[in-house]
């Protein structure tokens, strides 16, 4: 999978992509992401890539040109159109499920705003779909990207050593995660539950998916309306209420 980030801020963007797992994952060609200027491809004198709003108001807006040039840079390297998204705080807030679908295309590329985000004419031109992390402005698009990067890149094939990895997390499977431990057994006076160190792998396995559901309805029991439940879970969740 090709990812493209389009920002003012590259250097930034790949001090981040080039640590920890994504790191070793796109040295390892497991995934490929691309970090471009924006402001290499302003035709401006003074390397502007930014001005005053019509209508005024306070901030600056990003111009069509620099933008669209950078897009344009991106579509003939790959020799295709990629998949634009477009962080914005007024777009689909990013869900698990969003993400699993964008791991299945094969290049997609992220445009982050900055200042007071970028011209209307570009979004109407380019952008496929505006996505947001949540319901709160940022100084710019560049950690939303990020975000979007990592948690779509964390599923491609080897990057994370088995699917359990991210299958078994919170959210994948429309659930929050149980709780984990390691060692010590004991910590300030408490303990792993008894199950845990049973080896009695069904027990675990109901033990966890109990905790997980009763995490559930105590934390996000909105997500509950959407989750595929059995009825051995429903009928848990009912000694629970």
């Amino acid at each position: 999978m090709r990812i493209d980030i389009l920002t003012l801020f590259k250097d930034m963007c790949l001090s981040v992509l080039s640590e920890s797992i994504i790191g070793r994952a796109r040295s390892n060609g497991l995934v490929e992401i691309n970090c471009h200027d924006i402001r290499d491809y302003t035709l401006d004198k003074h390397n502007r890539v930014d001005d005053a709003p019509y209508g005024g108001g306070t901030g600056m807006i990003m111009q069509t040109q620099p933008i669209y040039d950078c897009y344009k840079a991106v579509c003939e390297e790959t020799g295709t159109k990629p998949h634009l998204i477009y962080m914005s705080p007024q777009g689909k807030v990013l869900t698990q499920e969003r993400a699993k679908e964008l791991a299945q295309m094969s290049n997609i590329a992220i445009l982050c705003g900055h200042y007071e985000g970028v011209d209307e004419r570009i979004i109407e031109e380019i952008v496929d779909e505006e996505i947001s992390i949540g319901d709160y402005v940022l100084t710019g698009g560049e950690l939303p990207a990020l975000v979007l990067a990592d948690c779509i890149s964390r599923m491609l094939p080897g990057v994370l050593p088995n699917e359990d990895a991210y299958t078994l997390e919170s959210h994948f499977s429309g659930l929050l995660e149980y709780p984990q431990y390691t060692r010590p057994y004991d910590w300030h006076g408490m303990t792993v539950p008894e199950v845990l160190t049973s080896g009695h792998h069904a027990n675990i396995q109901k033990w966890q998916r109990e905790q997980s559901l009763q995490r559930t309805l105590e934390r996000r029991p909105d997500l509950l309306e959407k989750a595929e439940l059995s009825k051995k879970d429903k009928a848990f969740l009912e000694t629970l209420k």
